[in-house]
């Protein structure tokens, strides 16, 4: 083998690097012969060589590396052509090495990393080689590797002494196995990009993108420029085509009017976007057509919720627009108004109505199909669960715009409402479409991750190259320090350079500054600089053909810097111009009249105006919700290079963005998605994290989720910690739980920081003024932005002398300064400097909103004072009006009759004004009738009311303060729309705390409202008066107040009658000593509990009244029965009255009569008013009411009837009029017979005058407390704030399901809600609920129940809707429902198949089962009164709740009862829950006792006064009107001379 043959197997690799030709071979032998070298230099440097073997060349050859730059040449030649071009440039810069050593770095790639250095070492050099004479050995070297495989680089002889030294050195460090199979790249079938990198390139730091190829950069003296050209557009695949719009179908095709065929990228999408519910991503260029892509998502929801029509029929008509809801989220409120036109025109045939809701707006209308908004508007609106937040619940789809906005500080916002929408995908159970539009971004893999989005159906990626008009990018970074002399003259001047360069090449050219003053003066600057340079006759446009006419048309407008710019070419634009002059700068620009149009950027947004070129002068512009200067966003700057190109007219478009040097990389970074898109979400966690605990999540619901990693869990458990120190929720440490409060829930529907109410807590007092109140609300850091600077401070010095209120901390303080501008913004004074304006907008906007939430706080605080004083802050925001000023400024009246007004001798309330005549107001106002008559309108439509109070002492400590407000102004439904809000409340003398507080709405229909409020009185000093205050919601002035004085009031003494418990053994069923009632009870009875044991004797061993007063499912009831077996038996033949309230009573005590009566030969029958006291051939018992016991006692002739034995009043609790009438006439009638009477209650807080009308003695009243019980029952409160509406149970449903979880799995569950239609949204918020939790659509159906068995008892269900709820281990119990399908329900409860029973507030009557657990869930219902008045908000008896409470009583299991109801009622409730419930007579507030006493004076059975009294003695009324008169409004008195008063009351109403 020749040495030849041997040199090329060493210097070749298996199919790469072999010596391919002669001339290489020729090239070796001369290394091996020196001699043969023609080059002196060469030779030389080879004489020096010390190497004298092919090894010493492997050995020493790293050495001769160092010193030889041309070796680089061969390693660089691999690299793409764009990339040495790339090198070139960035070498050839000014910039100093560390500057771009780490873009070098991005470029040449990780291998080949350590050249980096040598490339800085020998720029010089590498310049010329890359961009000079070696050029074209670099193209002939590439094009030659790609067509042969092999890297051919020059034949010179160092570069094959180096080639052979790579090869030894690459051989040797080759291993004889790998064994590793590197992973082909993942190929997603929806990324197009020119530079084919899916996923993005990241640099080898990780820290941004690489910048696309060909980038250049040019040093100026002024200036930096970076020039990005068009990328290349990628070729069409071969299962592309266009989606022609004649193949759409109808609902499609008509959408898209005007279009022949989709574009490439909506064509693309088409089969996704429109047939398919699929998630969708689209990153996509500027103008690429993605609304049309969002028009086609929005189509297929219409096309979903289509129903069957006749052929004749619009297309219209088959939407069902009820159904859903589709909202469009904008970037901003100018862009939302763009979307709401465009696509509201594009629907109109459809008949979708396109609404806006941004900023403050609220709409009046939520069954709006198709709503554009904001990201900070939606997330305030899903933060609420009824009204706005309702649009939530019937969401499809959801389009966000404009995704890539998470990067920037607002992207906190989206982030919080993409994870509610997704949380409630899977809470409810539904389908909402998520649809996210955006820029081109680099790690667009992470955000389809985050938005739920398939990466192989649903993400679509298009880079640059697929804007409609190729864009070529200048980014121009002037020199000089920012905001010098030197830098404003540096933009000027390029500004000008770029424009004129671009005017002369014949080109339009938009520049867009930052501040409406700024577009004359950049127009001005352009204007001088062309006159200097000479230029200025080539902006001129008179050669155009409507130039006449367009100057004949400029010449209407009052713009005088319009006129003299248009003349020279040159047109401005911005918001502050009229609408008709912004709309001709429009048409001139279009029609090319204009050369040079200065603009802001609401043009770029509002105004789809294209020119060639776009200019950005200067990156820097004032926010006034930050208060200071900021750089220009990316999404605006993508906006305006949108602008660029015309498409159709032009091939090419050219953005330019001229800004500081400091910000260039900035901005090349960010244009070009180099940066990848981050969370900024863990910025407003803490806000994030109480709106939803707000909305019903607990910690079980994060620590459960096992994909959550211990760094969130960390995130949200160290922001659950600062919440609960600032008061906003409950945190319970061991378990992790956590729970609104009232302060949270306010913080989230008002949308405050958690900042903020930081700052609430520290300055926020029982007593504030209007100083203190208007100072505090200026230190909300929403208003932290807003920043004090030194040209504002004369302006502002002398705004605070005008304003009405000290300023605290004066001009000197942002506070201070966000004070003056309230109260500036308050009197309506003006405001001179542009900046002071927008700052004062921005306080005005969000003063109103922060100052509903302080009232909102100081009300859930009870704090009277503070809440007053904000209540008129608040007003004064919203009317800009103080509370000083005239209120009937807030009707549209005209200015002199308010001056008039204003300038009277005296001053007039408006109810003083409204009593008044035209004639009289017009000469008060010095002006004519007709003026007086719109005042009187006015001031009669005010609102005022009457408020009328009555005191009801409910026990010795409590008293019940009943309010009659009266409606005292005339209804205009232009003025007052359907209702007007205010709040009641009752506070104490001093004015500092609120008692009791109501939130009431009148309505048109209303004319009085009755509300009653319940307080304690100290037993030691009873305050002189309370205060009843009514204030209006939304009218500056209309309040009022009522003084209740509680001088001369009599309370009742406190009740001694109760009956201790003994502790007594307990007696056995042989006690009864009647073995036939031992045999008839002996499966249900084996010993009497404490209570029956104690009253034993009384009611089966004697014949005297009795009365026992005790606790629900006490077992009374049953002592009550066997005292009426006993007698029977010991009597036979006897009469047996047993009464009961109402005939659902009546009929459940007839079943358990039924069950003993048979053995023991007794009749049984549910007796009416004419056979009440017929004479009776056996033992008979008659069940009757009280309606059909009065119509008997009522009949004249009684002397030979069949009197009863024995008369067993049961739930005495329920005493009404009738009953108690009832049984005063029957006890008038047998007071010479022996009958004995026996009362059955509930606990009574003072049972003394019931036992004294039934004629108990002391020693037979048997009181127990609600304590006495035998059965274990926890009672638990929890209160709400949330008025009475659907927002409340969406609240309460989380606590509900707590409490169903609270008892053992096998345990039962019954809940109470206020009606019918209650039931079934309670049980399907409670089946999400236990979804959520338990993650199975088992529901609360027990594991034990076997699938076949639930659908063979679902199939014997009569009402079908039920089926769903069954098998879900749900019930529903109510008197609508057929009486089969109650008892299967009440079947399928007592088996444990259903779990939760869920019913009624009227259903506790008739509810014959009970549970484990208990939940009345809310203690308010609407009442409907039949006289039409409207609805009225009443609160549930207390004897219903009490009756609820005993289904939660058993005898064998402990019970457990959860009562959810108002803040403000929890005292009441716990107090007679645990003393015994208050009870009074209701004759006089009762039609029936008025009838009757009428009919008897008629008849002659009531002859006189003494007559009357007399009748009256028997009565209940007749004792409570001695122990408590005022809550009858009556004077103390003896029992005569109170009834006598009573008497004459009665005696005026017949006359």
């Amino acid at each position: 083998m020749s040495i030849l043959q041997h040199l090329d197997q060493l210097t070749s690799a298996p199919g790469e690097y072999a010596v391919q030709n002669f001339n290489d071979t020729k090239r070796l032998d001369d290394w091996i012969m020196p001699k043969s070298f023609a080059s002196p230099d060469v030779n030389d440097n080879l004489e020096k060589d010390f190497r004298n073997s092919i090894m010493d060349v492997f050995i020493t050859g790293q050495k001769l590396s160092v010193s030889t730059p041309e070796h680089l040449i061969g390693r660089l030649s691999s690299k793409p052509k764009e990339v040495l071009e790339h090198i070139s440039g960035i070498l050839s810069t000014t910039l100093s090495d560390d500057a771009i050593s780490g873009e070098l770095a991005d470029l040449v790639g990780f291998d080949d990393i350590e050249i980096v250095a040598e490339l800085l070492a020998s720029r010089s050099y590498f310049v010329n080689a890359l961009s000079g004479r070696d050029r074209t050995t670099f193209e002939s070297s590439t094009s030659e590797k790609a067509k042969t495989g092999a890297v051919v680089a020059s034949l010179a002889p160092q570069d094959v002494r180096r080639r052979l030294e790579e090869t030894l050195r690459a051989n040797a460090s080759r291993p004889l196995f790998t064994g590793v199979a590197q992973e082909a790249p993942e190929v997603l079938p929806h990324v197009y990009s020119s530079s084919m990198m899916q996923g993005g390139s990241l640099s080898q730091f990780g820290t941004k993108y690489a910048r696309p190829l060909g980038t250049t950069t040019h040093d100026h003296e002024e200036y930096e420029e970076i020039i990005i050209p068009p990328a290349k557009v990628v070729p069409p695949r071969k299962s592309e085509r266009l989606i022609l719009v004649h193949e759409l179908d109808d609902l499609a095709r008509g959408s898209f009017p005007g279009y022949s065929s989709l574009n490439r990228i909506q064509s693309i999408i088409y089969p996704t976007a429109y047939e398919s519910n699929e998630n969708i991503l689209v990153c996509a260029p500027t103008g690429a057509g993605k609304t049309d892509v969002a028009m086609l998502t929005i189509l297929r929801v219409l096309n979903q919720h289509r129903s069957p029509i006749s052929p004749s029929s619009p297309l219209h008509a088959s939407i069902d627009r009820n159904a859903f809801q589709i909202i469009y989220v904008a970037p901003m409120k100018a862009l939302a108004s763009e979307i709401v036109r465009k696509l509201g025109k594009r629907l109109k045939w459809l008949s979708i109505q396109v609404k806006e809701l941004t900023g403050m707006g609220i709409l009046s209308d939520t069954c709006t199909a198709f709503i554009v908004t904001t990201p900070e508007k939606w997330d305030v609106v899903t933060r609420k669960p009824t009204g706005e937040g309702e649009l939530a619940s019937k969401l499809k789809l959801l389009i966000i715009d404009e995704v890539h906005l998470l990067n920037e500080e607002r992207g906190a916002v989206i982030e919080t409402i993409v994870a509610r929408t997704l949380r409630q995908v899977e809470s409810s159970q539904s389908i909402i479409r998520i649809v996210g539009l955006s820029a081109t971004l680099p790690n667009y893999l992470d955000v389809a991750e985050f938005l739920h989005v398939s990466r192989y159906k649903g993400l679509f990626f298009f880079d640059s190259s697929f804007r409609p008009v190729p864009l070529e990018q200048h980014f121009i970074g002037v020199r000089g320090k920012p905001g010098s002399t030197r830098s404003k003259t540096n933009l000027d001047r390029v500004t000008y350079e770029k424009v004129s360069e671009l005017v002369q090449q014949g080109h339009q050219v938009m520049v867009f500054v930052h501040a409406r003053k700024e577009t004359v003066k950049a127009a001005q600057a352009l204007k001088d600089a062309a006159t200097i340079d000479g230029t200025l006759e080539d902006y001129n446009c008179e050669e155009h053909p409507q130039w006449s006419f367009f100057r004949r048309n400029i010449g209407d407008s009052r713009n005088k810097e319009m006129k003299q710019l248009f003349d020279l070419g040159f047109g401005i634009h911005h918001a502050g111009m009229l609408r008709s002059d912004r709309n001709m700068m429009e048409r001139m620009f279009e029609a090319r009249a204009i050369k040079v149009l200065c603009c802001t950027a609401t043009l770029a947004w509002g105004v789809n105006l294209p020119a060639h070129a776009v200019v950005i002068k200067g990156t820097q512009l004032y926010d006034s919700a930050k208060g200071s200067f900021v750089d220009l966003s990316v999404l605006d700057v993508l906006q305006v290079f949108g602008r660029a190109g015309r498409p159709g007219l032009e091939t090419s478009g050219e953005g330019y963005i001229c800004t500081t040097e400091d910000k260039l990389t900035h901005y090349v970074d960010a244009i070009t998605s180099q940066n990848p898109i981050e969370s900024r979400f863990t910025s407003g966690i803490e806000n994030a994290l109480n709106a939803e605990i707000a909305l019903g999540l607990s910690l079980g619901d994060v620590a459960e989720d096992p994909r959550l990693g211990q760094k969130r869990n960390f995130l949200v458990m160290t922001a659950a910690r600062r919440l609960a120190s600032a008061g906003m929720i409950n945190l319970t440490e061991k378990t992790s739980a956590f729970s609104i409060t009232d302060l949270g829930r306010i913080a989230a529907r008002y949308y405050i920081r958690y900042a903020s109410i930081e700052v609430f807590n520290k300055e926020f007092k029982p007593k504030m003024t209007e100083a203190d109140a208007l100072s505090m609300l200026s230190m909300s850091t929403e208003f932290d932005q807003i920043q004090v600077r030194e040209s504002e401070m004369k302006e502002l010095e002398l705004l605070m002398k005008k304003v009405p209120c000290d300023v605290k901390g004066g001009t000197d303080t942002s506070q201070g300064k966000v004070n003056i501008l309230l109260q500036s913004y308050i009197s309506r004074l003006p405001v001179e400097d542009f900046a002071l304006v927008s700052d004062s907008a921005y306080a005005a906007q969000n003063g109103g909103r922060i100052a509903r939430a302080l009232l909102d706080i100081a009300i859930s605080r009870k704090w009277a004072s503070v809440a007053l004083v904000f209540m008129g802050i608040t007003k004064a925001i919203e009317k800009r009006l103080w509370p000083f000023d005239e209120p009937l400024r807030q009707f549209d009246l005209k200015a002199e009759i308010i001056y008039g007004l204003e300038n009277s001798r005296e001053e007039y309330s408006p109810a003083e004004l409204a009593s008044m005549t035209p004639v009289e107001l017009g000469n008060l106002v010095r002006l004519n009738e007709r003026h007086g008559q719109a005042l009187r309108n006015a001031a009669r439509q005010f609102p005022t009311v009457t408020m009328a109070s009555s005191l009801r002492p409910l026990g010795s400590n409590v008293l019940k303060i009943a309010i009659s407000v009266t409606r005292n102004f005339d209804w205009n439904v232009k003025v007052h729309g359907s209702g007007e809000p205010f709040w009641l409340w009752v506070e104490d003398h001093e004015g500092i705390e609120i008692l009791q507080f109501a939130h009431l709405l009148l309505r048109e229909s209303t004319n009085s409202l009755d509300v009653n409020f319940v307080v304690s009185i100290p037993t030691d000093i009873p305050p002189p008066y309370f205060t009843v205050r009514f204030v209006s919601d939304r009218w500056m002035g209309a309040e009022d107040e009522l003084h209740v004085s509680l001088d001369g009031l009599v309370m009742p003494a406190p009740s001694h009658g109760h009956t201790p418990r003994l502790d007594l053994p307990f007696l056995s069923r042989s006690s009864l000593c009647l073995p036939v009632l031992e045999d008839l009870y002996s499966a249900r009875l084996h010993d009497f509990n404490a209570i029956q044991t104690q009253v034993f004797w009384s009611l089966i061993n004697t014949s005297m009244n009795v009365l026992v007063s005790a606790p629900v499912s006490s077992g009374k009831s049953l002592m009550g029965h066997l005292a009426i077996w006993a007698t029977l038996l010991l009597h036979p033949r006897s009469l047996v009255l047993f009464i009961v309230p109402n005939r659902t009573l009546a009929a459940q005590s007839l079943l358990d009569f039924r069950v003993v009566s048979s053995a023991l030969d007794v009749t049984v029958e549910l007796s009416s008013g004419e056979g009440c006291f017929s004479p009776c051939r056996t033992s008979t018992i008659r069940v009757v009411t009280p309606s059909g016991l009065l119509e008997a006692v009522d009949q004249r002739n009684l002397r030979h009837a069949n009197y009863p034995s024995v008369v067993a009043c049961d739930n005495l609790e329920q005493l009404d009029a009738t009953y108690e009438l009832s049984i005063s006439l029957l006890r008038h009638t047998t007071q010479n017979h022996p009958t004995r009477y026996v009362g059955l209650s509930t606990s009574l807080n003072d049972p003394t005058d019931i036992a004294s009308w039934l004629g108990v003695d002391p020693m037979a009243l048997h009181s127990f407390r609600p304590t006495d019980r035998d059965q274990s029952l926890t009672i638990t409160y929890q209160t709400f704030t949330i008025p009475h509406s659907a927002a409340l149970f969406k609240s309460m449903s989380k606590p509900a399901y707590m409490a169903i979880k609270s008892v053992p799995s096998r345990e039962s569950t019954i809940i109470f809600v206020p009606s019918r239609s209650h039931c079934r949204t309670v049980a399907q918020e409670l089946i999400t609920q236990c979804v959520l939790n338990t993650e199975t659509e088992r529901g609360f159906l027990p594991e034990f129940v076997p699938s076949l068995y639930i659908e063979d008892s679902s199939a014997r269900l009569q009402d079908p809707t039920l089926v769903d709820f069954v098998t879900r281990g749900v019930g529903i119990f109510h008197s609508g429902m057929s009486k089969a399908d109650r008892n299967l329900i009440l079947e399928l409860f007592a088996e444990g198949v259903v779990r939760v029973l869920l019913a009624p507030r009227d259903a506790c009557w008739m509810l014959p089962v009970r549970a484990g657990a208990v939940v009345v869930m809310g203690t308010q219902y609407v009442h409907l009164e039949r006289d039409g008045s409207g609805p009225q908000l009443r609160d549930y008896s207390l004897v219903d709740v009490v009756q609820m409470q005993s289904r939660a009583v058993r005898h064998d299991a402990p019970g457990h009862f959860f009562l959810f109801c108002q803040a403000e009622v929890r005292e009441t409730f716990s107090k007679f829950l645990a003393e015994g419930l208050p009870l009074e007579s209701e004759l006089l507030d009762s039609s029936v006792f008025e009838k009757w006493y009428k009919q008897r004076r008629r008849d002659g059975s009531i002859r006189n006064k003494q007559d009357a009294v007399q009748a009256l003695s028997f009565t209940l009324l007749a004792r409570r009107l001695v122990t408590n008169p005022v809550y009858y409004d009556m004077e103390a008195g003896s029992q005569n001379e109170v009834l006598s008063r009573i008497v004459d009351r009665l005696e005026e109403s017949i006359l």
